[in-house]
């Protein structure tokens, strides 16, 4: 499949890791911002520079947002030779423009409101919830030390949702909503206007008519996408900061795109900087203790190769965000198959969890064989829906993180361990071994926690 120009009309259009693979082709929305915007990256990785205020205002710039502990800015500039001017400085270690992320539309196939849902006798989760039956074991990792989250000793065991939000009054949600926080310019509230956030932490953390892997996990809101999904990845990355500073023990990243460095609107080095400032915040949280989990994307493609990934367009292109010690997540199907939207590759994939799709029968060229009840049934405002798409698999994987976290303790296991445990239980079910499609495997959550 040919990876067009506008396809990567942007340097970097990150976008929710959900579910609009059932439009035809590929969908990654990218803008051009309106504003002049840039990412300023400083050489100390750990603070800003004594004096850097001073050389971004001589160069025509304006301070928006301040990355203190990643070394980086975020600045506003009407001059068109701002870049030049700041790169002088030895002080600077990359300048470059910043990027919007545009969230997809997510596909909510089909739901279920409140009073549908009163008139089920049967509770939602024994009738829908394939998904999490697949990787509990039918409920049997919950009879397991930590298996429902709830920790050993110590605290209660958080995991981050950087996303749309979370609807902190569903009733699957509220006891196990810990708190949110908004990174969105003119919104305070951190409830979800979207749907995917929700649909993310009750995957994760519902316990109700439906149910999470983790169902005494607790979720916090770090919202970064208004109700148009729009956001900078200066506020990702701050959100991702906080998170970290706020001893969160796992963050779930449904979200991504591509970074193609061959883009005729920038140049290489306009790019650079903006997608090291993103790995800086990646590996900020994970050097503080919190384990990071992300989507591979919806567009069933082969991201190990930067150069295969690009087509016949010149150049680069890589899967973002990215840094090794994160876990990517590839999505699979109730048939433990690797779902066809899901993107693979070699040494870019660590781990498949249940993401859904639309059966064995459904032909992606024709849109016929269509079969609804492979999706993932999880919580969304006002009720529930039907999702499928890597960013339902990602959440699966924090999930699994956070009770094995709870089974150990809270701050007892560095991200590194986390993620060993993870791979290692990991069931093999495609080529022996490490394969491009799963990574070490499908989770499995009574492995890791034996």
């Amino acid at each position: 499949m040919k990876m067009k120009k506008a396809f990567f009309a942007g340097a970097l259009s990150l976008t929710l890791g959900a579910s609009t693979f059932f439009a035809s082709g590929f969908s990654v929305s990218h803008a051009q911002s309106l504003e002049k915007k840039y990412i300023v990256v400083f050489k100390d990785e750990s603070k800003l520079p004594s004096g850097y205020e001073a050389l971004l205002t001589k160069a025509g710039g304006k301070v928006q947002q301040k990355l203190d502990k990643l070394g980086a800015v975020e600045v506003s500039s009407n001059n068109p030779n701002f870049l030049s001017e700041v790169r002088k400085s030895s002080l600077v270690a990359e300048a470059g423009v910043e990027n919007k992320v545009y969230a997809e539309t997510p596909a909510v196939e089909a739901s279920v409101t409140y009073a549908e849902a009163a008139a089920v006798k049967a509770d939602l989760y024994e009738q829908f919830q394939w998904d999490i039956k697949q990787v509990t074991n039918n409920g049997e990792s919950w009879t397991l030390q930590g298996g429902t989250g709830k920790p050993v000793s110590g605290d209660d065991i958080v995991v981050a949702v950087i996303d749309t939000g979370i609807d902190y009054t569903h009733p699957d949600l509220k006891e196990n909503y810990a708190y949110g926080k908004s990174f969105v310019p003119g919104y305070s509230d951190p409830k979800d206007e979207n749907g995917h956030g929700t649909h993310v932490a009750g995957s994760i953390a519902a316990k109700g008519r439906t149910l999470g892997i983790g169902p005494d996990l607790k979720v916090a809101s770090y919202r970064v996408f208004g109700p148009t999904g729009s956001a900078s990845t200066a506020d990702i990355a701050e959100a991702l900061m906080t998170a970290a500073d706020d001893n969160v023990d796992v963050v779930n990243m449904s979200l991504g795109g591509y970074d193609w460095f061959q883009d005729p609107e920038y140049a290489t080095k306009d790019v650079v900087a903006d997608v090291n400032m993103f790995n800086r915040a990646i590996q900020y949280a994970i050097q503080k203790g919190v384990t990071v989990v992300g989507s591979a994307g919806n567009n069933a493609v082969d991201i190990s190769s930067p150069g295969k990934l690009s087509g016949d367009d010149k150049g680069a292109t890589h899967r973002s965000p990215s840094n090794q010690n994160m876990i990517r997540v590839s999505a699979g199907g109730q048939l433990k198959n690797l779902a066809y939207y899901s993107n693979y590759g070699v040494g870019k994939i660590d781990v498949m969890a249940p993401g859904g799709d639309l059966g064995p029968n459904y032909n992606p060229e024709t849109k016929e064989g269509r079969d609804n009840s492979y999706l993932c049934l999880a919580t969304v405002p006002g009720g529930w829906g039907y999702k499928a798409g890597t960013s339902m698999a990602a959440p699966k994987v924090a999930a699994l993180a956070g009770v094995i976290i709870a089974q150990h303790g809270k701050d007892q296991l560095k991200p590194a361990q986390v993620k060993s445990i993870i791979l290692q239980s990991a069931e093999d079910i495609f080529n022996p071994g490490y394969d491009e499609k799963s990574g070490n495997g499908l989770i499995n959550a009574i492995n890791a926690l034996k």
